[in-house]
């Protein structure tokens, strides 16, 4: 059945958060520099703090940039459940598989009112898959792009300022510890050529109310090194870019900022944001370390706040309660938020089969499990 959750009036999410599990990785993947996947922790990255007064802008003309044009739907977090279930015997308990991106849309959008969002989703042995609409984030690029072509604006071209968040966290990493990193490797980290092709991508179990979720995500850098035992606390560092502030309006802003920095950072149990403040031409003016637990206090103690952290859990759980009862067969759903408007809606594209969110590998792996299964208990 298809239908609609209104998100208006929020007031009725407000009061105590719904119940959270911390959030376990259990499983991880790497890109490397050509973006190639690999089952293991490769691309992991060590915090290191950077130097003040670094240029962002420094190496844009040799970047070597994602081409995000391809749709990946899920098969990256497919093919690291596929190894993780079949090293158990058994498939996840999540009712609910997704990349981190599409929980932070969902978390943020009692408080989000200008964007909108699209989704493509697909219930499959008990549990609902859902990726992002592909064309709708293309289309919505492509729009924000002209917009911010046809505005006039001083300072350096939008191409640029979206460097520097990658340029900051560069400067930030090293490839290993610092005692196994060369000095001359730290202290050359500016001119290094910044790639954005690799990445660390945890994948954890973690739970919002009732529901059971396993999410994928990437994750910048680790402030130690990853604990031995699987599901212990990981010191991960969320690494963040933003604009001095200099007034009042500017911290208006930076707490604004701050509701998806916190969301992102829940949602995989990162408990450090480091925040990199540049002023407008794209200097490294200061460099702000920020708990994650401690951001909804820090919000709810101004004077009327932008957005609350617990109506955030709150709004997401009874949303995922409603969305496990509306997809409640085959075929391929979608998941729209119409920017400007005070409802989700969830119908069907696809009468039958899974689209192209589940791989044929992923769907064959299940099989084998359930045959073994069987084979095992007979």
């Amino acid at each position: 059945m298809s239908g609609k959750f209104p998100i208006q009036p929020i007031g009725r999410f407000a009061g105590a958060s719904q119940p959270v599990k911390r959030p376990k990785e259990f499983a991880c993947f790497s890109y490397d520099d050509n973006h190639e996947f690999h089952l293991d922790d490769s691309s992991i990255r060590y915090y290191y703090t950077p130097r003040l007064g670094a240029d962002l802008s420094k190496g844009y003309e040799s970047f070597q940039k994602l081409d995000d044009s391809k749709d990946g739907h899920l098969d990256a977090l497919l093919k690291t459940i596929m190894a993780y279930e079949s090293e158990q015997g058994k498939n996840i308990d999540a009712e609910i598989i997704t990349w981190r991106g599409m929980m932070t849309k969902i978390l943020g959008a009692p408080f989000e009112n200008f964007d909108g969002f699209e989704m493509n989703a697909t219930l499959y042995q008990g549990s609902i898959f859902i990726e992002e609409n592909h064309a709708y984030k293309v289309a919505s690029k492509e729009a924000q792009h002209q917009q911010q072509q046809n505005r006039s604006r001083r300072g350096p071209p939008p191409e640029v300022m979206s460097y520097w968040g990658y340029k900051f966290e560069t400067l930030s990493t090293l490839p290993s510890i610092w005692a196994e990193t060369s000095r001359d490797y730290i202290e050359a980290r500016e001119d290094h050529i910044v790639n954005n092709k690799a990445q660390y991508c945890s994948v954890v179990r973690t739970g919002i109310g009732s529901s059971i979720l396993c999410l994928g995500g990437e994750v910048d850098a680790i402030w130690d090194s990853k604990p031995v035992e699987h599901g212990k606390p990981i010191n991960w560092v969320e690494l963040k870019t933003s604009l001095e502030i200099r007034g009042a309006k500017d911290m208006e802003i930076f707490h604004r900022k701050l509701m998806k920095f916190w969301i992102q950072s829940f949602l995989l149990g990162v408990p450090k944001i480091v925040v990199g403040f540049r002023d407008r031409d794209g200097f490294l003016v200061k460099v702000d370390e920020i708990e994650t637990q401690r951001i909804p206090q820090t919000i709810n103690a101004t004077p009327n706040p932008s957005w609350n952290a617990d109506l955030c859990v709150n709004f997401a759980g009874t949303f995922l309660e409603w969305l496990k009862q509306t997809i409640n067969d085959e075929g391929v759903w979608r998941i729209r938020r119409l920017p400007q408007t005070p409802e989700i809606e969830v119908f069907k594209v696809e009468e039958t089969g899974h689209g192209d969110i589940l791989s044929e590998e992923f769907k064959n792996s299940r099989i084998k499990l359930a045959l073994k299964s069987q084979e095992s208990a007979s």
